[in-house]
Parts: structure tokens; C-alpha cells; sequence
């Protein structure tokens, strides 16, 4: 499944570029997978690791060379959010700007719903 308007988690022309920058210095050929599970601060953590393999039922999000993989229990939690990249004074990093959460924690790496 690859992106259109419709679909349910976007990512920013920023998160795209570095996503697809991180891809392109692999040596295999991988794609980003966002999963959420159990844990942090905040009761679910959002997790971000290079994937070689795309089962079946994830969504794929394709855009401007970067490829995202969600598994669909990850994607109930997901749905209605944009994954980006803020890079600041504190940091660089992917931040997912999550509708469904009701609160997070300071460094925004963990949500509850």
C-alpha cells in the first residue's frame, strides 16, 4: 500500500528527507519501521528501527525516497499522526505528533491514550 491523501499517518517533507538519508547510507536496502509498545514513562513508546522485510499487513508509506512500515496494532495508535524530524538546539530526532495521545512525556518519546 503506498501513500495518498488518505492516508492514515503522514510524514513531514522534513522527516522524509532525513529518513531517506538514513536509508541511503545502509549497505542493505531497508525501510524505517515506527512501531508502538508497551513501556516509557508515559505507558506506550514510539519505536523507530531499520527494518529489511515488510510483512503483508503493514502500511507502507512511500515518499521522497523514504519508506515507513506500521504494523496494523501499531496503527490503531497511529492513525491521524504525522511523523517528523525536529533538529534544534537540544537535538535531532523523529517526533510523531500523535492526535490519539493524551498526554506524553517531556521528551516525547512516550504517550498514553
Amino acid at each position: 500500500m503506498s501513500t495518498d491523501l488518505a492516508s492514515p499517518v503522514t510524514v513531514s517533507a522534513r522527516a522524509a528527507k532525513r529518513i531517506a538519508e538514513i536509508l541511503k547510507s545502509e549497505a542493505q536496502p531497508v525501510m524505517l519501521r515506527l512501531a508502538v509498545t508497551g513501556g516509557g514513562c508515559s505507558g506506550f513508546q514510539y519505536n523507530f528501527a531499520l527494518d529489511d522485510s515488510r510483512l503483508d499487513d503493514d502500511l507502507v508509506i512511500e515518499q521522497d525516497g523514504a519508506v515507513v512500515l506500521i504494523d496494523p496494532v501499531s496503527l490503531d495508535f497511529l492513525k491521524g499522526s504525522e511523523i517528523d524530524f525536529a533538529d534544534d538546539l537540544i537535538g535531532a530526532a523523529f517526533k510523531v505528533n500523535n492526535p490519539n495521545a493524551t498526554s506524553s512525556c517531556g521528551c516525547g518519546t512516550s504517550f498514553a491514550v
